[in-house]
């Protein structure tokens, strides 16, 4: 382990609720959740007030509302997130050396060497305040040797707060806690874990690699590592992407109008999957048409943030259908997703249900383990 890293994890307190309250002070204090509010909506977010009945995000809205009654439920503001979240991250970007903005709420930065030149644990602490004092916004913050331990310590940290892992600590630190506080370890791991008697992190580690391998294949590797605490990825430098887009040139002209829809339908569900894989979502799509005569037109419309299929086909559907006037041959279609922000697509969703975000989640886990050709809605 290279103990002479030094990595900052900052993550923003209930990022949606804390800027809800900060437009608008009476929702202080009180249980709130943002989702939709729909039956079958599920949390996007809840205030620490919601959560001592239980909730939690990803939960159904429904089911949410049973445990805490009296909450107060709010669609949420995909726009109005972002921009704060752009407030923070030109603070960072203003004092850090290096930083990946992992989501819209969460930051890494590699501090690594500054303490040649300035305590690494005082900066670290001096950035937290002032982002708190210019955005208005709870932020906590963990400063270790790894983004895996910066990770865990941040949620140790929450809310609102500081978390040093001293460099050599780290399998210390980690050893007396629930198996369940490892970054990405699901549900159905942690029931598998429980089955063999492993509750604990310490327990974990001292599981022989080729066991895990056994029982979990390549991911018991992964498991073992994180257990003793090693994480050798990078910090990768944030740059902000403005949009993606694709296009399809077709071998023979066309005016099969079904044909020309269901190409467009997978075109958008390729790029839909992109922005989920980059944690992203978009506010704008636009939609290209190049007849046989090579005349091109195109067409926007600004939509609420979103990284759905089902969402984004329709918006490409219709524009299409305003655009496609003139009757002639097609030779080209393409789709153009804009004005891009970073942000998980289960925290952003606030009228999806609880069904189709398993949907989602399932053919993204397919696309990414045989590729994204592998599966498309019908």
């Amino acid at each position: 382990m290279n103990f002479d890293r030094a990595i900052l994890h900052l993550d923003l307190d209930s990022f949606f609720v804390s800027v809800e309250r900060l437009h608008n002070d009476s929702l202080r204090g009180k249980p709130l959740l943002i989702g939709g509010k729909s039956g079958r909506s599920v949390v996007s977010s809840a205030s620490y007030e919601a959560r001592k009945f239980g909730v939690h995000a990803a939960m159904p809205m429904r089911m949410a509302l049973r445990l805490c009654p009296d909450a107060i439920v709010l669609r949420g503001d995909m726009e109005r997130y972002s921009k704060h979240s752009q407030i923070i991250t030109e603070i960072i970007r203003e004092d850090a050396p290096l930083f990946e903005k992992a989501s819209i709420d969460e930051f890494y930065l590699d501090l690594s060497g500054m303490d040649k030149y300035i305590g690494t644990w005082q900066w670290s602490k001096s950035l937290r305040q002032r982002i708190i004092k210019e955005s208005g916004l709870p932020i906590s913050a963990a400063l270790s040797v790894n983004k895996l331990i910066s990770k865990i310590g941040v949620n140790d940290a929450k809310p609102n707060g500081n978390q040093l892992i001293i460099a050599g600590t780290e399998r210390a630190y980690i050893a007396p806690m629930s198996v369940a506080k490892i970054p990405s370890v699901g549900i159905k791991t942690q029931e598998k874990l429980r089955y063999m008697g492993v509750h604990t992190i310490k327990v974990l580690r001292d599981i022989p690699p080729a066991l895990l391998k056994r029982e979990f294949g390549k991911n018991g590797l992964s498991l073992w590592n994180k257990a003793n605490a090693i994480d050798n990825s990078p910090v990768v430098p944030f740059q902000e992407q403005k949009s993606i887009s694709t296009e399809r040139t077709f071998q023979q002209d066309s005016i099969d109008v079904k044909m020309l829809k269901a190409k467009l339908s997978q075109m958008v569900q390729k790029l839909a999957f992109e922005l989920r894989s980059k944690k992203q979502l978009t506010a704008n799509i636009a939609i290209k048409i190049r007849y046989a005569d090579f005349n091109t037109f195109s067409k926007q419309k600004k939509i609420p943030y979103t990284a759905n299929d089902r969402q984004l086909t329709a918006f490409a559907h219709h524009l299409f259908d305003q655009l496609y006037q003139r009757r002639q041959l097609v030779r080209l279609i393409g789709v153009r997703f804009s004005h891009l922000v970073h942000g998980s697509y289960q925290i952003s969703i606030f009228d999806d249900t609880q069904e189709e975000i398993n949907l989602l989640r399932a053919m993204d886990s397919l696309r990414k383990k045989y590729g994204a050709h592998v599966i498309r809605k019908g």
